[in-house]
């Protein structure tokens, strides 16, 4: 698909500014008591994990859209760094929220799911 620039920054880009924009809210605010009210145990890490594959997908999306695409190493690379680095940003951020902490262990599932997120969806875009 051939894109102007202004409709790659909107089809692209958007998307991920309004998904970061919605993370950043979303850490502004304590802990949702109806994921407390669960009970089940590590639903806060599922959580971290989806939240940051769908994250590492989108960023996928948009370095396959860069002039290095054609090297999958590294548009793997930085969408695992970007999306992890932006998990620590709000781990960090976290920490100065009423209610909230910075938790290691939130980053770690972060990671992971970046991980996985960016591998599934260069195997689905296969």
């Amino acid at each position: 698909m051939k894109l102007s620039s202004g409709k790659k920054y909107i089809y692209y880009w958007l998307p991920l500014l309004i998904y970061c924009l919605l993370i950043f809210i979303q850490s502004s605010y304590p802990s949702p008591e109806n994921i407390q009210r669960l009970n089940l145990p590590y639903i806060d890490k599922l959580i971290h994990f989806a939240v940051y594959a769908i994250l590492g997908m989108l960023f996928f999306m948009i370095f396959r859209t860069q002039r290095f695409k054609k090297n999958i190493n590294i548009v793997i690379a930085l969408s695992i760094l970007s999306s992890s680095l932006y998990g620590m940003s709000d781990e960090i951020h976290q920490y100065f929220v009423p209610y909230r902490d910075a938790d290691i262990m939130d980053f770690f599932a972060d990671v992971m799911g970046s991980i996985c997120g960016v591998y599934i969806f260069k195997f689905i875009k296969k």
